[in-house]
């Protein structure tokens, strides 16, 4: 019973209506969306995978979380990404994590052109991640997902994901 109130706490049906406009960065890809997968290696050697991203509003409408997982995968590997749009920054703190795999990203995401990047630079300077959402429909989305050892001088492309919707 008390999982289901913070359950009913945190989802949302809509976007905030203040924000509305602004939210709709990442409330587009609201609904379920089969994924294809790449991951690449440094050795130019490369992995494929599918799996599934849903995205859901939440916190009274300021806020998206999503939950991404490999086909196969047991419930407890499962990753998820919490976004929430800062209107003092005109941009939203993201946070990425996988537990299982001690894994946890801080971002933050603005609209670029046609793009959604969202960059984090951890304690280290020189070590970045870049993750884009890029070629946006209503209806598919391809997201990259670099990194940077060099301050952003140079960036490589570790995974890419292209995402088919399969529900609204």
């Amino acid at each position: 019973m008390k999982q289901t109130f913070v359950f009913n706490l945190l989802s949302a049906s809509a976007p905030y209506t203040d924000y509305a406009d602004r939210l709709m960065l990442y409330g587009q890809f609201v609904g379920a969306w089969k994924m294809e997968a790449i991951w690449h290696s440094p050795d130019g050697s490369a992995r494929k995978g599918g799996g599934e991203w849903h995205f859901a509003w939440i916190l009274g409408g300021r806020g998206i979380q999503d939950v991404l997982f490999a086909d196969g995968a047991p419930s407890h590997k499962y990753g998820t990404t919490l976004r929430c749009y800062d209107p003092s920054i005109d941009a939203w703190h993201i946070t990425w994590m996988q537990p299982y795999g001690g894994e946890y990203v801080h971002l933050i995401g603005k609209g670029i052109g046609d793009r959604i990047v969202q960059e984090s630079q951890g304690t280290d300077p020189q070590q970045r991640e870049r993750w884009s959402f890029t070629e946006i429909t209503p209806h598919s989305f391809l997201w990259l997902g670099e990194v940077s050892r060099d301050g952003g001088a140079n960036w490589f492309l570790e995974q890419e994901m292209r995402g088919k919707r399969i529900s609204v």
